[in-house]
């Protein structure tokens, strides 16, 4: 009996493990972008043009997926090179000590149709804090080049830049709070 158990056990831990889907991304059809205010008045947009995103699931509608997003500080990108460089130092990211900002996903939950809420851990500047954003999944469908499938989503949400102690400035100037948003493709390896 003590057999049987044992090789059960093995069996479906090996139909299980392989039965969860890693998904990477196609960098070529995915942004990650944000916004702030500008002295009250206007908005500053800019996006980041290095970072990777995977996720594990082991269903197709993503129910249950982990997601693990990190972000390169020194690829932000606002058109403009002085303040990039500016948005660079002590000040602001201080990317020379901290130049990653990671995000892992602890839930993915759906609300509604193709909504869904995605909470988790965001480290920034040296500081991790609870996160949730608003995802909409498009679906899965298949590359018609690569023949790989693929899966489509859109986030967004707002963090507070002062939370992570981002950027020693009064809000009046620059913004506390942060619009994040996003489009990505990922594809299932």
């Amino acid at each position: 009996m003590k057999k049987v158990t044992i090789a059960a056990s093995l069996i479906f831990g090996a139909y299980f493990s392989q039965a969860q889907s890693t998904w990477t991304l196609d960098k070529t059809h995915t942004k990650l972008g944000f916004s702030v205010s500008h002295m009250m008045l206007s908005e500053t947009n800019g996006d980041f043009k290095s970072y990777d995103v995977s996720a594990v699931s082991k269903t197709d509608d993503f129910i249950d997926a982990i997601v693990d997003v990190k972000i390169d500080v020194n690829s932000i990108n606002t058109d403009d090179k002085d303040r990039d460089a500016h948005l660079k130092k002590e000040d602001f990211f201080d990317a020379a000590k901290f130049p990653t900002i990671s995000f892992k996903s602890k839930s993915l939950k759906k609300v509604e149709g193709k909504k869904y809420k995605m909470a988790g851990d965001m480290t920034m500047h040296g500081v991790t804090k609870p996160v949730e954003l608003d995802v909409v999944f498009n679906g899965t469908g298949q590359n018609p080049y690569s023949k790989k499938t693929i899966a489509g989503f859109k986030l967004s949400g707002t963090i507070k830049r002062t939370d992570f102690g981002v950027g020693n400035v009064p809000a009046a100037m620059v913004g506390d709070e942060i619009s994040i948003s996003g489009s990505m493709e990922l594809v299932k390896q």
